[in-house]
């Protein structure tokens, strides 16, 4: 993969996977929660209220992990929803937590890449997608395959990272990620917790250095998707592009 800023190289696919592999289990969420210091299942939250799905709709959740994002899709939409993943750990977790929740019959789960999906064209009313765009060589073309999987007036809504845009915001971001991220994830989740939390600090502002906000929007329209919109809570901490496939 590319060269980013300060020289920092993304790991290959199968390092990513290795990297997060470990940390697939019932506590991943919490833990993952209690780092982003409760913002993460707000993001999530706000994700799933930017598509506007219904009872009928068959929604496809791309880089599902532990199934937050499709268990919370299911409770506010009452949706069917595919989650599809590349990591059999997070799956094997993911099964869990939606059985837990009661909801297992609403959702099927499936291994697989987000740039091979193994769908007929504009197989699904509505598309999420978590976290993706850092682990791919070529997010055009990836973005490209999710709306070819998406009907004609389907719902998009991505997640991923930010960096705050502003100073002051911007330099807390810097210290918290850089300092605070890895040691709390040191103490809560031992040294794999480290590794990930020293891994984001330079992972996320490396997808901006390579692509730009307005770049990644960009590459959005020509994938196919049309009017666009953004969200950025926490100071910028997330970024939320919403939009559709036209019809």
């Amino acid at each position: 993969m590319s060269e980013g800023r300060g020289g920092f190289t993304p790991p290959a696919k199968p390092e990513a996977i290795d990297l997060f592999a470990g940390l697939a289990g019932p506590a991943y969420s919490r833990r993952a929660a209690l780092l982003s210091m409760g913002q993460e299942p707000r993001w999530h939250r706000i994700l799933v209220q930017r598509l506007p799905v219904g009872p009928d709709d068959h929604v496809l959740d791309v880089a599902t992990g532990t199934g937050a994002v499709a268990e919370r899709l299911v409770l506010a939409h009452r949706c069917r929803v595919t989650g599809i993943d590349q990591s059999p750990h997070m799956l094997a977790a993911a099964s869990l937590r939606l059985q837990e929740a009661g909801i297992a019959q609403r959702v099927t789960l499936l291994e697989g890449e987000a740039e091979h999906l193994p769908f007929d064209d504009a197989t699904f009313d509505g598309l999420t997608v978590t976290y993706l765009l850092r682990y791919v060589d070529d997010p055009l073309a990836t973005l490209r395959e999710l709306v070819r999987v998406m009907r004609p007036g389907a719902p998009f809504a991505s997640l991923e990272f930010g960096v705050p845009p502003r100073a002051l915001p911007r330099a807390a971001w810097r210290l918290y990620t850089g300092a605070v991220l890895p040691a709390g994830g040191a103490v809560v989740g031992g040294r794999r917790w480290w590794h990930v939390g020293r891994f984001l600090h330079r992972s996320i502002p490396d997808l901006y250095a390579r692509h730009p906000l307005p770049a990644l929007l960009d590459m959005h329209r020509e994938a196919g998707l049309a009017e666009l919109r953004v969200r950025r809570p926490s100071f910028g901490g997330a970024v939320i592009i919403h939009g559709v496939r036209p019809a």
